[in-house]
């Protein structure tokens, strides 16, 4: 067995072995983030001592912050939070590098060359950041319904609850797809990963209903405009839907850019006001309402999305 088959044999043995936590399904995060941490520290000095990457105080394993935790993560590609207080929270974390460090002396990679050392270490990391990414796949995003909130908050909730995990962009897309589709059934809407640029398929924009264009973005910035103006200039009527937080300097953009021809409105308004109308301004109605935009969302995440941490867990008083 080669020192590459022997590292990857014992460390994914080490991984099986770590508890496993219902709050994320698997293995803590702060050992996930503290591992990862180490690992990038072991190509620069393979010291497999535990007190060489203990912090002060010997409770936490230094430099496993945010910052650098955010940075290795996005080296491989993976650019969603994971951990905002990487790996401090934990105080089982020393004992799991402990065990990680064990299972790696076994392999003896001190006796290569340091760059071959270091690949092996770097594939070790990205096995560990593909159990991040399965991670967040099962993460659905967990929205609280208050019946006694207007819908305009409750969207509005939504696509907070959806920047804290990094993810408004895509969940304020599929919120106005849902709505779209809701309010014309006998119409096709399109459905397409937010990933997916406009120009790959020759879209005006996100939607396109007859003779008018809705571009939906949380930051709107200089491409936006062009694109609007574009569309403008090809006789179509332009929305350009955005947060509420950001509406009013969209709006002064707009008129820059092309004055009384844009219409910018809230994400939030855009969408509330049609599930009320759709509701009857029923309060009873409103719950049903407001369960089947959910519903109706969730169903083109799963089509268009292979990562289903878009995906809204229905609030069990919705259900």
């Amino acid at each position: 067995m080669t020192p590459e088959q022997q590292a990857t044999r014992e460390f994914e043995a080490w991984y099986i072995a770590l508890p496993i936590y219902p709050a994320s399904g698997g293995p803590a995060r702060g050992t996930i983030t503290a591992a990862l941490v180490v690992l990038e520290r072991l190509q620069k000095n393979y010291d497999l001592s535990l007190d060489s990457h203990r912090a002060p105080g010997k409770s936490q394993i230094k430099g496993t912050g945010s910052t650098a935790v955010s940075r290795i993560l996005s080296d491989f590609g993976e650019n969603r939070p994971f951990l905002k207080e990487g790996g401090r929270t934990n105080r089982g974390v020393p004992r799991d590098i402990s065990t990680m460090l064990l299972a790696l002396q076994s392999a003896h990679l001190e006796n290569l060359a340091a760059h071959e050392r270091t690949r092996i270490l770097e594939k070790l990391q990205a096995f560990l950041v593909d159990k991040v990414r399965d991670f967040h796949n099962r993460q659905r995003l967990k929205l609280t319904y208050d019946p006694r909130k207007s819908t305009w908050y409750s969207i509005n909730d939504l696509l907070n609850l959806a920047r804290e995990v990094g993810k408004e962009g895509p969940v304020a897309q599929y919120l106005v797809g849902a709505k779209l589709q809701l309010r014309f059934p006998n119409m096709e809407i399109s459905n397409e990963s937010f990933s997916t640029a406009d120009d790959q398929l020759g879209r005006y924009g996100d939607f396109h209903i007859n003779d008018t264009v809705f571009h939906v973005t949380v930051s709107p910035m200089t491409g936006v405009y062009e694109k609007c103006k574009q569309n403008l200039a090809n006789g179509l009527r332009v929305f350009l839907l955005v947060p509420e937080k950001v509406r009013q300097a969209a709006k002064q953009n707009a008129e820059a850019v092309a004055p009384e021809k844009i219409t910018v409105e809230a994400i939030e308004s855009f969408v509330a006001q049609n599930i009320d109308e759709l509701s009857g301004f029923s309060h009873k109605q409103l719950i049903d309402g407001f369960r089947r935009l959910l519903e109706t969302y969730n169903a083109r995440v799963d089509r268009a999305e292979n990562d289903k941490s878009f995906l809204v867990e229905i609030p069990r008083n919705l259900r």
